[in-house]
């Protein structure tokens, strides 16, 4: 046993049930972990990818709202696993276990209604994982720190400007590393020992022994007044009555040598489009085509890209863009955009700075900039948006930056007033 990677005496439980309310209607057909990103894959493939490249086989997901998308993407694209081989991908769906008559009441509750089922993998440690968060992460090093060390938790977090720290529950340490104190969305975050105009913003990424999570697990259930939460619960009591560990997120972020440790919420409408935008640019911080620290998805069978016509006026054509197989780009001027899988634009259509989702049709003529659309949506013909803001918010949701998220509901209810 002595010789095995920590990695294969361990799991990691995702947490993958919440709605994701601020991606607004990007959300209202699927949970926020099932939303596409990246141009094929969905943004829980980065906390999959991240343990299976680690070396871990065993996996558990636990899901609640609207978990249709999410449970049929992870049976088409992680159905590889062999239990012949001891590895296992397990979804949990909130079903009342363990004798309760509740969903899942909070992010521990979600474990402990399934503590049997944990058991059953035969684990020594557990890493708890949120499934919604964009980022590249070798957990084997984090492990370690977790076992060298003999926390009884260790939190992955994130190096942020101070003032950026009111967002996040925010870890003050000394010098070795250890938790003195949890805070949750401070006013005046602390900083770190090193420097003081920054701070250690948790990441949601917790490392136990399951022994000792699985018993604290137990008492925090028996305890009426818990709200049977991670952060709001169990780890203020770790941090209160035994020892709490921070893993900075530098020493195991999966990068390029020099580039920048990237991790992001793509939790608003803001943030998604702006993370596609990015991924255009000559070096995107964030490498999808690392083919050593692959991200792995469900691969749709869709024949290449296909560019066509080439006149002056009606030219198919993709300037710093990513466009994924499946797509047509029919007579359309395509810009600094992210179309997904088996879009199709035709002709004299123009698209700046566009996200759009699988299976999109944009019709002729159609003028879309600084734009997010939803995955099915069929673009009228003509249509303009991203000129002209005001006119874009009678019929779309239009952020404070500017972006519009376009749905097909919302189409239909344009179509209908005009």
């Amino acid at each position: 046993m002595a010789t095995q990677r920590l990695t294969q005496r361990s799991m990691v439980f995702v947490l993958a049930g919440g709605r994701g309310s601020r991606l607004k209607e990007l959300t209202d057909r699927r949970v926020k972990p099932a939303v596409p990103f990246g141009g094929k894959a969905r943004i829980i493939d980065f906390a999959l990818s991240n343990a299976m490249n680690s070396g871990i086989r065993k996996m558990a997901i636990a899901t609640q709202y609207k978990a249709h998308s999410l449970i049929r993407h992870v049976q088409r694209g992680w159905n590889f696993f062999g239990a012949e081989r001891n590895e296992f991908i397990d979804v949990l769906p909130a079903s009342q276990r363990g004798g309760t008559e509740s969903w899942y009441k909070g992010t521990a509750d979600a474990v402990t209604q399934n503590i049997d089922i944990v058991d059953s993998y035969g684990v020594d440690y557990v890493i708890i994982l949120a499934g919604d968060h964009i980022y590249k992460m070798d957990y084997e090093i984090m492990l370690r720190q977790h076992v060298e060390t003999k926390a009884n938790v260790t939190i992955g977090c994130l190096t942020v400007p101070r003032k950026e720290a009111t967002a996040f529950g925010v870890m003050d340490t000394d010098k070795d590393g250890n938790i003195t104190s949890f805070l949750e969305k401070p006013a005046d975050p602390p900083g770190t020992p090193e420097d003081p105009s920054k701070a250690l913003a948790s990441m949601g990424i917790y490392v136990f022994d399951w022994a000792f999570l699985r018993d604290l697990l137990e008492k925090d259930a028996a305890n009426p007044d818990s709200t049977n939460d991670f952060g709001n619960d169990l780890i203020p009591e770790i941090v209160a009555n035994g020892r709490a560990m921070a893993h900075r997120f530098d020493e195991s972020c999966v990068r390029k040598e020099g580039a920048p440790a990237y991790w992001k919420d793509v939790g608003t409408v803001d943030a998604f489009w702006q993370a596609h935008i990015d991924l255009t640019n000559f070096t995107p911080e964030l490498d999808l085509w690392d083919r050593d620290w692959p991200i792995w998805t469900y691969n749709e069978s869709a024949p290449p890209a296909k560019f066509i016509h080439d006149e002056s006026d009606r030219r198919g054509i993709a300037i710093s863009s990513m466009v994924s197989g499946g797509c047509i780009i029919s007579g359309t001027e395509v810009r600094n955009s992210v179309l997904f899988t088996n879009v199709r634009t035709n002709s004299y259509a123009v698209l700046e700075e566009a996200v759009l989702l699988p299976n999109v049709v944009v019709q002729r003529s159609a003028r879309l900039r600084g734009v997010v659309v939803d995955g099915g949506v069929v673009i009228p013909e003509g249509l303009v948006v991203g000129e002209d803001p005001s006119e874009d918010a009678k019929y779309f949701r239009v952020t404070e930056r500017g972006i519009t998220l376009i749905t097909q509901d919302m189409l239909d209810k344009r179509a209908a007033s005009l």
